[in-house]
């Protein structure tokens, strides 16, 4: 059962407006995840997240396995009870956090050995674990076991990694149909397309992750130290060969520049931690670009963070006040910017979908990116 359905298809680009279903509530499309990796959006409460029009949210599976636990989640009665979350939530298979801990980690065709980064215990996952993990949170959206690798890298490495990537997603998708069923009204798997910056490579994990009939399709591996010109190349390759009734989801990106250029290329789902990192720095996202908020320019700057804006930060706070809060180390400095940001985020989405539903994607893109970098940060 294909739960998603493209509604529109602006005629002046690939940016496409759709609508997913899930048991916990429909996703419009093109979205953005605000990233919980630890079942909680680094400052903000489900309320803020609510409030910022979010419609679902990502967490990861790897952290959450380790700390809590599996059997705290099971008491709790699942991961969205566990974090008070009533919307949906996709769930990242860790495998880049994993893949990530180069001298803690083994990996084999059988899945990964490796070491906590919190206690040094080991573990062993395979792709049929993860699965078995994520119906145990109860994500709407589960990903599979995947092998991501880092640029640069050589070919070989690169097509290695895609050949395991495409052998556990088979595994993966035969546990979830043997663990969860086929209905994916339940939780809908998502296969993952790896290959690094190779065409080649990438275009024939592609067709085998298209072969298996998954719920939707994933680029990972992108985003990890690639020039950018080359991160939409790549991803302008695949788009063209995905089919259009399935959701296109691309990990781990990005800036608010990648999303414009992206949702122009076709891509309908995003998660990155920048909106709330950047914000735990002090650093904003405005519709006149970055504004690093304690900055001495701003110590009598009684104006909204971005006068554009309508989140609670902007409508209440000035720029004086924040800096102020950043400069005496309080809390609520970091809560309010990281907030304004997911708006943010948000907000670029919501305008988005309201260009493409009006075949004006092109026009928008211009004109975002033209105030975006009207100024150099400050």
């Amino acid at each position: 059962m294909n739960d998603f359905t493209l509604i529109h298809q602006d005629k002046s680009s690939s940016a496409r407006l759709g609508k997913l279903a899930t048991s916990r509530g429909e996703i419009d499309t093109p979205c953005f995840m605000p990233v919980g990796t630890q079942a909680t959006v680094k400052t903000l409460s489900p309320v803020d997240l609510k409030d910022c029009g979010a419609q679902i949210m990502l967490s990861n599976a790897y952290h959450l396995f380790l700390r809590p636990g599996m059997e705290v989640i099971r008491q709790a009665g699942g991961l969205h009870k566990f974090m008070g979350w009533d919307k949906p939530v996709l769930t990242d298979s860790g495998g880049f956090q994993i893949f990530s801990l180069a001298l803690l980690r083994k990996i084999s065709d059988q899945g990964v050995d490796f070491q906590s980064h919190i206690d040094g215990d080991r573990h062993f996952l395979t792709p049929e674990d993860v699965i078995r993990i994520q119906k145990e949170l109860g994500s709407d959206i589960i990903m599979p076991l995947d092998e991501c690798a880092h640029y640069p890298c050589t070919r070989d490495h690169a097509q290695i990694a895609g050949e395991r990537t495409f052998s556990w997603a088979k595994r993966a998708k035969a546990a979830k149909a043997e663990m969860i069923g086929e209905d994916s009204s339940i939780q809908k798997l998502f296969g993952i397309i790896q290959g690094a910056t190779f065409e080649d490579l990438r275009l024939t994990c592609a067709k085998q992750i298209i072969d298996l009939d998954f719920d939707g399709h994933a680029l990972g591996g992108l985003s990890v130290g690639e020039p950018k010109d080359l991160m939409y190349n790549i991803a302008s390759v695949v788009l063209e060969i995905l089919p259009p009734s399935k959701p296109r989801y691309m990990m781990g990106v990005g800036l608010p520049e990648d999303l414009i250029e992206a949702i122009d290329l076709g891509v309908d789902m995003f998660d990155c931690v920048a909106p709330t990192r950047y914000g735990r720095n002090g650093t904003a996202f405005t519709s006149q670009g970055k504004m690093t908020v304690r900055n001495a320019l701003y110590t009598k700057d009684f104006t909204a963070l971005d006068s554009a804006c309508n989140c609670y930060t902007c409508k209440n706070f000035t720029r004086a006040y924040l800096r102020h809060l950043f400069n005496t180390d309080e809390l609520l400095g970091l809560r309010l910017v990281s907030l304004h940001n997911v708006y943010f985020y948000q907000e670029i989405t919501r305008c988005a979908r309201k260009a493409i539903a009006a075949d004006d994607y092109k026009a928008f893109k211009k004109d975002f990116l033209g105030k975006y970098f009207s100024e150099e940060c400050v």
